[in-house]
């Protein structure tokens, strides 16, 4: 395969909002620490504000002071130099019209849209008008792409009728995390786990994203998804096809997403009855997270709503790998810690030769997949306890570590932005970390079947206190199938 020419300009719609500020210009930053940002490549920063180039260089300069150790001069001399800023309406051609110079002598521009996915398709259409959307041109849109599935069709086709498929790149930050990168690895390069990654050795897979934070003045975005569309829908998702999807013949894109399109596809849709003992909705109540008193969420949303911040369900795929393994999912707003968790939980052996308190100590074995707050991936095998007792043999459960932290700590060392990785291969026109149109929509449909369930239904949220985990009905919800969260 030839290689993929780099892009040589990127423009950042929504370039002074709190997601570019935080997240994408100091992802570029890091990159051109690490001399990954090709020789002449300009950022161009877009928003409707007026601002002169100097007054935005002084803003990324003071994010950057904020959140690293220190610039380095001499990287941020030639970051700097890379840096301009253009007021403009991105929504019609004549509003582009600013943007005209800086796209002189760009062969492959990339342009970022960190706006409302409502506007995607009024952006895409003023690019073409203003002649921007070339043929060597992408696009980055930011997830959740629409909020169903005929929203996001919408939004897809207005979008596909400008840029190809291969031109769009639709971003979900999880997927840039290296230890998501590392759960590919972790199958696919070991001979030890392949043979064991299904239905005659693993119970049943746990996902859980927990956030301790509420949902504060974000009320009015999130009020209209709720933590099913916000969380669920995409990120969980993502996670769950990494876990469940089967090995693609090589790291070609629509090699390993076809397979994470055959996971989605293969999930089974909830009915009316299933919805009401497989899944919970919630609420959080006031509380306290982390020894602070946390106002409920209604009381931050200033009058009552039905929207959810908490979710659990039970998913089952039915495929031959993962027939009777049940996939265990939560995530809630204002959780007692935060934790993003994939818990692989194998059965136990089938015979235990060991007799008397050796037995009682047996434990099935456990793979721990920590995206945050540290990242590790973990093992938990049963091991002889040292020394000798009265009673024969004791087994103990001790865990082997592939934590990234320990492993790579040094000087030097620092946590990588998850947007670094999918922003440098947006520039190298790799698009196996992004999400491709048929895998939103075969998401949205699934989602969408809950959502329709819950209302048939009749399902409200159910109230549950700040600094807790969910309602009682999510620790019944495993429970009745004589399994525990991991907490």
């Amino acid at each position: 395969m030839a290689e993929t020419p780099r892009a040589d300009l990127l423009v950042l719609f929504g370039a002074a909002g709190d997601l570019a500020r935080r997240m994408l210009l100091p992802s570029l930053y890091f990159l051109d620490f690490d001399g990954f940002l090709p020789e002449g490549f300009r950022i161009v920063g877009a928003a409707r504000s007026e601002m002169s180039r100097e007054a935005f260089v002084d803003l990324v300069r003071t994010d950057l002071a904020a959140r690293s150790e220190g610039l380095d001069e001499t990287v941020w001399t030639r970051f700097s130099a890379r840096l301009d800023y253009v007021a403009a309406d991105a929504t019609n051609a004549e509003g582009l019209a600013s943007l005209t110079p800086h796209m002189q002598g760009a062969k492959r521009p990339m342009f970022y849209l960190a706006l409302s996915p409502s506007l995607y398709g009024r952006v895409c259409v003023a690019l073409a008008g203003a002649g921007f959307a070339t043929d060597e041109s992408r696009i980055v849109l930011e997830k959740p792409i629409g909020r169903d599935l005929e929203s996001s069709k919408t939004i897809n086709i207005s979008v596909g009728a400008v840029f190809d498929e291969d031109r769009i790149f639709r971003i979900d930050h999880y997927l840039g995390k290296e230890t998501v990168q590392n759960l590919i690895a972790l199958r696919f390069a070991n001979t030890l786990f392949e043979p064991l990654w299904n239905n005659l050795t693993i119970d049943h897979v746990q996902i859980t994203v927990a956030e301790t934070e509420g949902v504060g003045d974000r009320w009015p975005y999130y009020d209209e998804y709720g933590a099913l569309r916000d969380m669920l829908q995409n990120h969980m998702l993502q996670l769950l096809c990494l876990v469940a999807m089967e090995p693609p013949s090589d790291m070609e894109p629509d090699s390993v997403r076809n397979e994470k399109v055959k996971v989605l596809r293969s999930l089974r849709p909830f009915t009316r009855a299933e919805v009401q003992k497989d899944s919970v909705r919630g609420q959080y109540t006031a509380g306290v997270v982390g020894g602070r008193e946390a106002a409920a969420y209604e009381k931050e949303r200033g009058e009552a709503s039905d929207t959810e911040t908490f979710v659990a369900l039970r998913a089952d795929i039915d495929n031959w790998r993962w027939a009777g393994v049940p996939f265990f999912l939560r995530t809630g707003k204002r959780m007692p810690e935060r934790r993003t968790q994939i818990a692989i939980q194998f059965k136990p052996v089938p015979h235990s030769i060991f007799g008397g308190p050796a037995s009682e100590d047996l434990v099935a074995n456990r793979l721990v997949i920590d995206l945050q707050p540290d990242e590790d991936i973990e093992l938990l095998l049963m091991n002889k306890a040292p020394g000798i007792t009265a009673g024969g043999l004791r087994l103990q459960s001790l865990p082997l570590s592939l934590s990234l932290l320990r492993t790579y700590e040094g000087p030097g060392a620092r946590r990588r932005i998850a947007y670094e990785r999918l922003l440098l291969d947006v520039i190298s026109g790799n698009s196996t970390l992004f999400v491709r149109r048929d895998e939103v929509e075969a998401a949205w449909r699934w989602v969408d079947g809950i959502e329709d369930a819950w209302r048939e239904a009749g399902m409200s949220h159910r109230p549950y206190a700040a600094g807790s985990w969910g309602p009682a009905g999510a620790f019944a919800l495993i429970e009745r199938s004589e399994r525990a969260w991991l907490d």
